[in-house]
């Protein structure tokens, strides 16, 4: 039997371009952003190269030279912080001013807002907490429920096309789900963060979004990334309440989550590429764009051919570039 030489498929870029089964596309990627009080700031998060703090003047200017961007997920960072995160939810929060300003000028983005306690809060926990004692403290997941749905809600009223509940509290979807539809945002969607993991790849974003645990760790409510049935089990209780789109995060170190989710569930699925992530490929290209370029690409590329429909990554602007 002949030995199939396979290298015919590879001997040229028009021949591979042509068999290449797994292509991002413009519209599967989401520019994630982070987002203070003031004007005119851009602020570099040292953590993030490339990345920076933008005031809402800033952010739709920067919105207006990115070519082919289709959808962007909002993240607040505020100045004013407290046990119970009461500046999450304010009409006129920074996310919420932000919402409004992006529709007025950018009818066709697609919205998605973060939903979540820990950019808010005075000890960086994603709820409200029972116990502020170092080794012994509490996550009350019901009281926080109430004020995720506080918030999806104020978003929903700005304009957001998505919600993106993250806190990773059990209910958290349904509870939102019922609180939409029940003040008149039946059209607005919900993005869930169904697999979260408690993940060392989340440290730059901590910084960017001064949400660091003041005490404790997130292990108690996050995913211990030693399971893998679990994220299958989160996944599906995120559909059950009403999930339109569902989340795995990490990206990278969870490429087998997203392919079994992939095959296990029919539903539209993102990946988030994080700041670790992110941060690893500029350091480890070591300033070199075009070394950037390739390990971006390869890892991206992975993310896809896993099974992401929808992939969060900061190197959204550069990809948008790199595929046009």
């Amino acid at each position: 039997m002949p030995i199939a030489e396979l290298r015919r498929l590879r001997k040229n870029k028009n021949i591979r371009n042509w068999v290449s089964q797994h292509e991002l596309r413009p519209k599967d990627i989401i520019l994630p952003y982070f987002l203070v009080e003031g004007k005119n700031v851009k602020k570099p998060i040292s953590s993030m190269p490339g990345i920076y703090h933008l005031s809402v003047d800033n952010l739709t200017k920067d919105i207006k030279e990115i070519k082919g961007l289709n959808s962007v997920l909002l993240f607040g960072v505020s100045n004013e912080k407290d046990n119970r995160a009461k500046n999450s939810y304010k009409k006129n929060g920074i996310v919420q001013k932000a919402i409004k300003a992006i529709k007025k000028e950018f009818k066709d983005l697609i919205i998605i807002s973060d939903v979540c306690l820990c950019g808010y809060t005075s000890h960086g926990h994603c709820g409200i907490v029972k116990n502020q004692k170092l080794k012994n403290f509490e996550i009350d997941n019901d009281k926080t429920l109430k004020i995720l749905a506080k918030i999806a809600l104020s978003q929903a009223q700005a304009g957001a096309d998505f919600v993106a509940p993250s806190a990773m509290m059990d209910g958290q979807v349904k509870t939102i789900r019922q609180a939409l539809d029940k003040r008149g945002f039946k059209d607005t969607g919900i993005l869930a963060y169904s697999a979260k993991y408690a993940s060392c790849f989340y440290g730059p974003f901590r910084e960017a979004l001064d949400s660091k645990p003041a005490f404790g760790d997130r292990k108690t409510y996050q995913m211990d990334f030693r399971n893998s049935y679990q994220a299958l089990r989160e996944i599906k209780q995120d559909i059950d309440e009403g999930a339109d789109i569902v989340m795995v995060k990490p990206a990278l170190a969870y490429l087998d989550i997203i392919y079994r989710a992939r095959q296990e569930f029919n539903i539209p699925i993102a990946a988030y590429n994080v700041s670790g992530e992110y941060s690893m490929i500029k350091k480890l290209s070591n300033r070199d764009k075009n070394a950037q370029k390739e390990l971006a690409l390869e890892v991206l590329t992975s993310i896809k051919r896993a099974g992401a429909d929808l992939i969060i990554t900061y190197w959204a602007k550069d990809l948008l570039k790199w595929l046009k």
